[in-house]
């Protein structure tokens, strides 16, 4: 009991200033290497913690589902810096939007839905086409 008084009557600096003395003698004992590797550690840890995060938010967002969207966008075609349409698809439907700064228009619902892959070259004809443009050039050279 007198142990627990004698505790409670010293003044907390007392008390806390044994344990920091030690944990700073070794510090200042290791010198600039140590302190070296101290901050090489610490930056490690913050990097991994940043590839960390980053891993797991690619993983948060492939968990939601991308294919299950009830609005597509097939086409989009700038008019100026700011206007643009957009060939949007809504279930079966297709509707052909204007795009301003502080609007959106709907300009026509389309009675046929617009085949996408129509619009789109087909990669081995723009690879002959390039070889014939190569070509050329070479003959024109010689």
């Amino acid at each position: 009991m007198k142990s627990l008084a004698v505790l409670l009557a010293m003044p907390l600096t007392a008390l806390a200033a044994e344990p920091a003395a030690k944990a700073v003698t070794p510090m200042a004992s290791s010198g600039i290497a140590g302190q070296l590797s101290q901050l090489l550690v610490g930056l490690l840890l913050v990097i991994g913690l940043i590839f960390l995060l980053a891993w797991l938010m690619r993983r948060v967002q492939q968990i939601t589902p991308r294919g299950g969207q009830a609005i597509k966008i097939i086409s989009s075609q700038a008019l100026s810096t700011r206007d643009r349409l957009l060939l949007v698809q809504v279930g079966n439907e297709q509707v052909l939007l204007g795009l301003t700064p502080g609007r959106i228009t709907p300009l026509h619902v389309l009675k046929e839905p617009v085949d996408s892959s129509e619009s789109k070259p087909a990669p081995a004809e723009f690879s002959q086409r390039l070889m014939e443009l190569l070509g050329k050039d070479n003959k024109d050279k010689s």
